[in-house]
């Protein structure tokens, strides 16, 4: 979710080293609202599994309870000749979690929560603290991407940098054989499938979470009481707020990958410091790569 430093201010480059191959990519606003969006999408998630463990059930429409057969996700723990096994369940079909997911804890002391402690916060079982931390970066995440959204539409990196043209759509094919091939560009410029990707985060899973957030507000019923009908009701919203979460995860760890094959030590040295070596042009090109 990094942001391309299309414009090089003075008072960050003058230090430019003389290596043409290390090129300033990413400005001090884009550094501050990347870690900003890390540090609040971790203790959200960390925070939010401890919410779910009041009621580690997902259900599809307006109502949920025993007298409904609309429960589409389940994690729980039963009683069994082998003793208490933990368990998940996807649509109907359940599988053995134990350890994990419905019972889990230190040998002896194993005790029935959905999400193991390792995993919540708080670790022990506090749904008062886990709220307010929840909301505490739901907030900061949604007034970072609000300002995000706002500069990045007056200074033009939306168009620019982020909203892919015909000829990245052209590149598809050879961005996903390069990269199935763990074969990467150092540029300036992002490649087709970092934008769709960013875009992805940026325009649909983050919105999406934010809405489906406020759905299952009770104090924000009165404020925007289509919102729950728009979504199929609060238990349909809160599916969809896990599933995001869920996407959420998954883009995390493939980030993380392809920052491990691209080259730790230059992708997070961009992060941090701003500076970004690219590959050396080629003998007689001057058309740059697109970038892994």
């Amino acid at each position: 979710m990094d942001t391309v430093a299309r414009s090089q201010p003075t008072a960050e480059v003058d230090a430019a080293p003389k290596d043409a191959t290390l090129i300033y990519r990413q400005s001090r606003w884009t550094r501050l609202t990347h870690w900003l969006w890390a540090i609040s999408l971790f203790f959200m998630l960390l925070s939010g599994l401890q919410i779910f463990n009041a009621r580690p059930q997902l259900y599809i429409g307006k109502e949920s309870g025993f007298d409904y057969n609309n429960t589409v996700f389940a994690i729980g723990a039963e009683n069994t000749d082998a003793g208490t096994r933990g368990y998940t369940e996807i649509f109907g079909k359940r599988f053995d979690t134990t350890g994990v997911l419905g019972w889990s804890g230190p040998a002896g002391q194993e005790t029935a929560r959905g999400f193991p402690s390792w995993a919540t916060i708080p670790s022990y079982y506090d749904l008062g603290t886990a709220r307010v931390v929840h909301f505490f970066f739901a907030w900061i995440l949604s007034t970072t991407l609000l300002v995000w959204l706002v500069a990045s539409l007056i200074n033009g990196h939306l168009r620019r940098d982020l909203a892919p043209r015909i000829d990245d759509l052209k590149r598809l094919p050879r961005d996903i054989v390069d990269h199935a091939k763990l074969k990467f560009h150092h540029t300036r410029e992002y490649n087709t499938l970092q934008k769709m990707a960013y875009g992805g985060v940026l325009f649909v899973l983050l919105p999406l979470m934010i809405i489906t957030g406020l759905a299952m507000s009770p104090s924000m019923n009165s404020v925007l009481p289509f919102l729950n009908d728009l979504l199929g009701g609060r238990q349909t919203a809160r599916t969809i707020h896990f599933a995001v979460m869920v996407l959420l995860v998954g883009f995390f760890v493939i980030h993380m990958l392809m920052i491990l094959a691209a080259g730790p030590i230059n992708e997070l040295r961009s992060i941090i410091t701003g500076w970004y070596r690219t590959d050396p042009p080629a003998h007689g090109d001057n058309t740059p790569e697109r970038s892994a």
